[in-house]
């Protein structure tokens, strides 16, 4: 949990209660009902609430407060300062935004008990002795930190089929290896991070490719999906730039200090901040060996690619690819975690490996890894729900709208800059492409190249806006997997993701020019390897100026 020992004169807690409390006191003052439409709906207050809660974030280094006072404050938008309606609105299922609402939703509520298993399943290796014998054999293996890195990478793009399992499990599995060659907590969070979603967003056999393919009518939604993926500069230079970074021992920004700390001072998490520490910690009461760990591992999978496909009907004749296409991932991986957890049972128990009192003393252990990770999730998730009833898609896709008819020239990179915007603003991806695809999509020739060049920038801003927005679920899984402090991760991976954007726009430029992705990614390429090798030279200059 947050550490307040940065503000020793604040009791967050105490200040939490105690607002809890006033708006309990005046919560039968206000008089009346919520108006139909809130005064501010669909205008640029309606983008406030979630940009407060991300400021707040960002200067304070405190989540959970921050996300409850955004929450707060479109509460009081939406009810138009009625007191009354916004306490309501928070914490009932009166409307689409509340706490009780998104608790009670079925894919939120698949996803909270998937994190439960996996923290589980993690907490069982743990305690097993599976993920202890995985790091002796890995670092027998894996000998630099380049290695670690790498092989982190490698397993992220190898764990495709969604970018929620796809954090979770490369940070379970990489952690003791990366520990070991003193890489920070921050710079794990980040390849995990930058393996995750942009590869999910370019694997056409994932969870993003179904809900992509989900939301264009009219058109083959998956080829639609698979031709954009050479034009998906965002999350192609994400990944090219942390290959080049690891390469080449480069970084910059907050991460730099991290990385100092962890190579010379063995400290891989810098900031006071250790949310994870004891988890780390645990005790090994096991006999655990490294199949206790891979084993799992794999069963959990493969049974989540069934569960997945089994949503999606393909056990009722559906082929494979329409069956990811229809699959409701929430649910597919909830089949499979559970499965996951069955099978570890049957091989830890009847080998010895646990007792069944420790397997058992597990549960609790591995639902409290995840309470962090499930408090900000909520949180999130009720921002976005009330920054929705506020309109702010609808303020968002007005933008849009009205500047179709500008020049085909600039219409990739002012989707690119909308989605990244929005994606920022409201912590969702799928939420940003499932608005802006629908409005792209039909007024563009389907034949054309701008159509796809259009489609692929709305995927990549969509990616890049929830890599840079502190209350995107993907980015609160990351930090998780990693174990690290939530805002550190944001503040560290926000340079990078930063830097890549801005090469992606220029690319955005030059492609709906060009239209010709075999041109236009190498273009790309260069011009990141470019850039990095500029921010490269601009750092060394620092270091040799402090030398002398």
């Amino acid at each position: 949990m947050y550490n307040t020992r940065k503000h020793p004169g604040i009791n967050k807690g105490v200040i939490f209660v105690l607002l809890i409390l006033a708006m309990s006191f005046t919560v039968f003052a206000g008089e009346g009902e919520v108006a139909e439409v809130s005064n501010m709906y669909a205008t640029f207050w309606s983008l406030v609430p979630p940009l407060v809660a991300i400021i707040l974030a960002l200067i304070t280094k405190e989540v959970y407060s921050s996300l409850f006072v955004g929450i707060v404050v479109g509460a009081l938008f939406y009810s138009n300062f009625n007191i009354k309606q916004a306490y309501l609105t928070i914490l009932t299922n009166t409307t689409d935004g509340g706490l009780l609402t998104k608790l009670s939703d079925s894919w939120n509520v698949g996803i909270i008990i998937f994190l439960v298993i996996l923290g589980i399943l993690v907490s069982l290796m743990n305690k097993a002795g599976g993920s202890a014998a995985y790091g002796v054999w890995a670092r027998g293996r894996i000998k630099t930190r380049k290695g670690a890195l790498l092989s982190t990478f490698m397993l992220g793009v190898l764990i495709f089929v969604d970018d929620y399992f796809n954090c979770l499990t490369v940070g379970s599995v990489m952690r003791p290896v990366t520990d070991t060659h003193k890489v920070s907590r921050a710079k794990l969070a980040y390849i995990i991070d930058a393996t995750a979603a942009p590869v999910c967003i370019i694997a056409p056999i994932s969870s993003w490719a179904a809900a992509v393919a989900g939301v264009v009518e009219g058109v083959n939604g998956l080829d639609l999906f698979i031709r954009a993926i050479p034009y998906n500069f965002y999350a192609l230079l994400t990944i090219a730039t942390m290959i080049i970074l690891t390469v080449s021992n480069l970084d910059f920004g907050p991460m730099r200090l991290h990385e100092k700390n962890a190579q010379e001072k063995n400290d891989i998490y810098t900031s006071e901040s250790r949310p994870y520490a004891d988890i780390a910690a645990a005790e090994v009461t096991g006999k655990g060996k490294v199949i206790d760990l891979v084993l799992p591992v794999l069963v959990l999978i493969i049974s989540c690619v069934v569960g997945m496909i089994y949503t999606g009907g393909f056990f009722e004749g559906e082929t494979f690819v329409n069956a990811f296409a229809a699959c409701d991932a929430s649910v597919g991986l909830l089949i499979g975690s559970a499965g996951a957890l069955l099978i570890t049972f049957l091989l830890y128990i009847p080998r010895g490996v646990l007792t069944f009192h420790d397997f058992m003393s597990c549960l609790p252990d591995g639902f409290k890894a995840m309470v962090p990770a499930i408090l900000i999730l909520t949180f999130a998730w009720t921002l976005s729900g009330i920054t929705g009833l506020l309109g702010a898609d609808q303020f968002v896709a007005g933008i849009l709208a009205s500047n179709l008819g500008i020049l085909q020239v600039l219409l990739p990179v002012i989707v690119f800059l909308i989605a990244v915007f929005l994606a920022f603003a409201t912590g969702t991806s799928w939420g940003t492409f499932g608005i802006l695809l629908p409005i792209v999509v039909p007024i563009l020739d389907p034949s054309s190249e701008i159509l796809i060049i259009t489609v692929a920038a709305t995927l990549a801003g969509a990616v890049c806006g929830d890599h840079c927005s502190p209350i995107s679920d993907t980015t609160i899984m990351a930090s998780t997997g990693a174990q690290c402090d939530h805002i550190v991760h944001v503040s560290t991976q926000l340079p990078y993701a930063i830097t890549v954007a801005a090469v992606s726009a220029v690319n955005y430029i030059l492609a709906a020019i060009i239209q010709n992705w075999m041109i236009n990614l190498p273009i790309a390429l260069v011009s990141m390897v470019f850039t990095i090798f500029i921010i490269k030279k601009i750092y060394d200059a620092k270091e040799k100026r402090a030398l002398a």
